[in-house]
């Protein structure tokens, strides 16, 4: 199925009050043309049209140059101080200079007089030679023309925005500075992977820089919710949502949630000048957005995402391929290893985390990569934490 651009539902959304208006109007304009100038039976016809007329704002009749010729008909009555009024300049009397155009619906404007968005449809009247002797205009307002059913979907395509030109300007004057949430990047985005698979969250925005996150939640989608870098440091924070399995609406595969995760805090930390400032997940539309130091803003899917090392955001002769971000942790399995270790005893366990301090790799972890090792050591950090005041320490 063909998803429907912005100008493709606009455009058929004006075929629809074209088809719905245009019948009508050229059958008024009939009725009009004997009285075309006689302004006191124009009026009259101007109070006709606009009781007949659904929707309608305001009725006139305009001569073949654009200018007023009989009263504004509204819901009030008829307004004779619009005559004269030169309406040849605005935006719906454009096509005035194409004598063959029978009817033309405007695009949408602002009202000179309510600032409302409006539209206003025009028919020509023709004497019975085929010379254009005037218009018929009408007005409406946008809030009460019948709208289509058919709502807007967003386009699939990488869109990417350019931001402030002052920004960019004084990007290479400025430099990283670190966040309270880079410190704790690895909880942080621990803690949004499982408030996105287990907590019912469907859409996330995360600030690196200001430390905070904007939250959306399947339950309540019309509240955001702020979490401050505090929070999210403490995976208490998940007891404050309710369980709820995988959003059944959701495009993202659970297993790729955390890559994206990861590759965040790869964007993050790859330059000290061009770095990732914000970024947001959507799981219903796959949307990934971006925005960087330099206040460019990328709007993408998440898998062509996923498809992109660094070295394609920043260049390959900056960004060896050594520093593309490696597959995520495999987290079950090495919570897994982590419940081996401290089950060894407290003795074992602050050997392990006492050789992996002092930069030694205890044999019972030669096989895993540094990374691995590093998410080894704060679990099993976390689990020490527990006895309050290290009353398991050696």
């Amino acid at each position: 199925m063909t998803l429907n651009t912005l100008q493709h539902s606009i455009n058929a959304h004006r075929a629809l009050l074209s088809d719905l208006l245009g019948t009508a109007l050229s059958d008024y304009a009939g009725r009009i043309l004997p009285h075309i100038g006689e302004s006191e039976r124009l009026d009259e016809c101007v109070r006709r049209v606009f009781g007949t007329l659904d929707y309608c704002k305001y009725v006139y009749v305009l001569d073949a140059n654009g200018v007023q010729i009989s009263s504004t008909a509204n819901r009030y009555g008829v307004d004779a101080e619009s005559r004269g009024r030169d309406r040849s300049e605005r935006p719906y009397m454009r096509h005035i200079k194409d004598a063959s155009v029978e009817f033309n619906l405007s695009e949408a404007y602002i009202s000179r007089n309510k600032k409302r968005p409006s539209v206003t449809a025009i028919q020509t009247i023709r004497d019975e030679q085929g010379q254009r002797v005037g218009f018929l205009g009408v007005d409406y307002d946008l809030r009460e023309l019948p709208h289509s059913e058919v709502i807007y979907e967003e386009p699939s395509q990488w869109r990417q925005i350019k931001g402030d030109p002052a920004i960019r300007s004084g990007l290479f004057a400025q430099q990283r500075v670190e966040s309270v949430m880079d410190r704790h990047i690895d909880t942080v985005m621990s803690v949004h992977e499982a408030l996105v698979l287990d907590q019912g969250v469907h859409h996330f925005q995360v600030h690196f820089s200001s430390s905070r996150t904007t939250i959306w939640h399947r339950d309540d989608p019309y509240v955001y919710r702020l979490l401050s870098n505090e929070e999210l440091i403490d995976p208490n924070i998940c007891l404050a949502y309710p369980r709820r399995p995988y959003f059944e609406r959701a495009i993202v595969p659970k297993v790729d949630v955390g890559k994206v995760l990861h590759q965040f805090k790869a964007l993050r930390f790859a330059d000290e000048t061009i770095y990732l400032r914000s970024a947001s997940l959507n799981i219903v539309n796959g949307k990934v957005g971006l925005n960087f130091s330099c206040d460019g803003t990328h709007y993408l899917g998440y898998d062509e995402f996923l498809s992109k090392g660094l070295d394609f955001w920043f260049g390959a002769d900056d960004f060896p391929q050594a520093v593309v971000p490696a597959e995520p942790l495999d987290k079950p399995q090495l919570d897994h290893v982590v419940e081996e270790i401290a089950g060894t005893g407290c003795m074992k366990v602050n050997k392990v985390l006492y050789a992996l301090e002092k930069g030694d790799t205890p044999a019972r972890l030669e096989t895993f990569t540094p990374e691995e090792r590093d998410y080894i050591y704060h679990e099993l950090k976390s689990v020490m934490d527990v006895y309050d005041g290290g009353v398991c320490s050696i």
